[in-house]
């Protein structure tokens, strides 16, 4: 069980009713508000429940780990809150329960951030457990030791997992040498030699004013936004420690890679380089990626794999902008007899797609489906404010959320033709297959136990 979703266990009954909290997505108004001490969010004000969603976000996450040490950023995540300031862990916990606030934190390979729920009566005690949690965490041995001791289950549970095996497989391939390649949760080795003063240097190297993002929604004022934004994080660093992941094409292209393992099924995770967020052809690749695998039921690998077929039972692909590096991934699961053929279907449609193009009639669906469905990411406050925060990571601009729409819209049958005639290379695409498939040409096979 995941560090999220044991947080997810204990947190408070009010956070479903946040859940059901519907925004429009033609309602949104965002208000950049900047606070005296020069802390940035932008704000949805809603005041129509009395509730308030935060997210927030400091670059650089697991992919600055140590070597050794991996698994760091993703520990103290959770850590946090597991006391801060004068109160241990449980008095801690006692607080947010009694109060009905909603906190936690999580680490990705680019990102460290957090979310805080909270109804408006208990906004102040929210906001200053929060400062607590990440100005004066306390790292007691026994909380540090519970953590860990669940991580590194979680680890143990994840080693005979298929799909974990061929995520970890495949990233390793990909990205050999490169903080990307490292498991975010870490290693049981690493885990085990993560100290008090890795999470305390964790902290303090990244957690900084100047690489903040903040999104807010709901029902509060910009005015006392920021007052609390002073007050919760007026007493981080100002500067974060400058650090480098180099940037890095996909290696191993090509290659078919295979985990020998006993099982009925086989799970399949392929991928070639992608765009980055900021590539000017990245909207005509979205439409594309979902004409190819990013439509479910409509898009061209499930038809020709699953829905004709009836070959694999999921197949999908979608796009991976990172900061130093960019994918175009899929995924699927299939009985072993039909890996083979699986994987040369997903080649063929690779290949079709890159040498006639796709129709107009599939254009038009496409965008029709991706335009109809954003408004579905608006559906609770929760989902907006982690939007703000992304789009602020990326730099799109405070207008995005209404012009995105508009982007997909312009985009033409020749972008998407060209865009896939520039990037789609079937012969580049890695496969790592984790089962027991038959009559698969391995450029890679690897034996597992069990």
């Amino acid at each position: 069980m995941s560090l999220s979703l044991m947080r997810g266990l204990r947190a408070p009954v009010f956070a479903l009713a946040i859940l059901l909290v519907p925004v429009s997505a033609q309602a949104i108004e965002i208000q950049r508000v900047i606070s005296k001490g020069g802390i940035e969010a932008w704000l949805v004000e809603d005041h129509s429940l009395p509730i308030i969603s935060m997210r927030f976000l400091f670059p650089g996450g697991a992919a600055t780990d140590p070597i050794g040490r991996q698994g760091t950023a993703n520990m103290v995540s959770g850590l946090l809150d597991e006391g801060a300031g004068d109160l241990d862990s449980q008095a801690f916990q006692s607080r947010l329960a009694d109060e009905s606030i909603s906190l936690s934190f999580n680490a990705s390979r680019d990102n460290f951030g957090g979310n805080l729920r909270a109804l408006t009566r208990n906004r102040d005690e929210a906001f200053d457990l929060l400062r607590l949690a990440l100005t004066q965490p306390r790292f007691d041995p026994d909380a540090v030791e519970r953590i860990r001791a669940q991580i590194l289950a979680g680890i143990a549970a994840r080693k005979n997992d298929p799909n974990q095996i061929a995520q970890r497989t495949f990233w390793s391939a990909t990205f050999p040498d490169h903080p990307y390649s490292r498991p975010r949760e870490g290693t049981a080795e690493s885990v085990a030699a993560i100290t008090d003063v890795d999470l305390r240097t964790f902290v303090t190297r990244r957690l900084a004013r100047s690489e903040l993002i903040v999104g807010v929604v709901g029902d509060i004022t910009p005015d006392d936004l920021r007052v609390l934004l002073d007050q919760t994080f007026g007493d981080l660093p100002e500067r974060a420690e400058a650090y480098t992941i180099p940037k890095m094409e996909p290696a191993a292209a090509g290659d078919v890679i295979v985990v020998q393992k006993k099982n009925p099924q086989s799970r399949v995770v392929f991928g070639q380089k992608g765009l980055y967020r900021d590539d000017p052809d990245y909207y005509s690749a979205l439409v594309l990626n979902h004409i190819l695998g990013g439509g479910s039921f409509t898009s061209r690998l499930y038809d020709e794999i699953r829905e004709k077929r009836g070959l694999a039972y999921s197949v999908f692909s979608y796009l991976l902008p990172m900061d130093s590096a960019a994918l175009w991934l899929g995924g699927a699961g299939t009985e072993n007899a039909a890996v083979s053929v699986s994987v040369e279907l997903v080649r063929n449609q690779w290949a079709s797609i890159r040498a006639f193009g796709v129709t107009q009639d599939e254009l038009d669906k496409a965008k029709a489906n991706l335009i109809g469905s954003f408004g579905l990411r608006f559906e609770n406050s929760a989902a907006i404010s982690g939007m703000l925060v992304a789009v602020q990571r990326r730099d799109l601009g405070i207008e995005f959320l209404n012009e995105r729409n508009d982007l997909i819209a312009q985009v033409t049958l020749e972008d998407v033709n060209l865009v896939a005639k520039r990037v789609l290379d079937p012969a580049a695409l890695t496969v790592v297959v984790v089962g027991d498939p038959e009559n698969i040409d391995a450029t890679h096979t690897i034996r597992e136990d069990g």
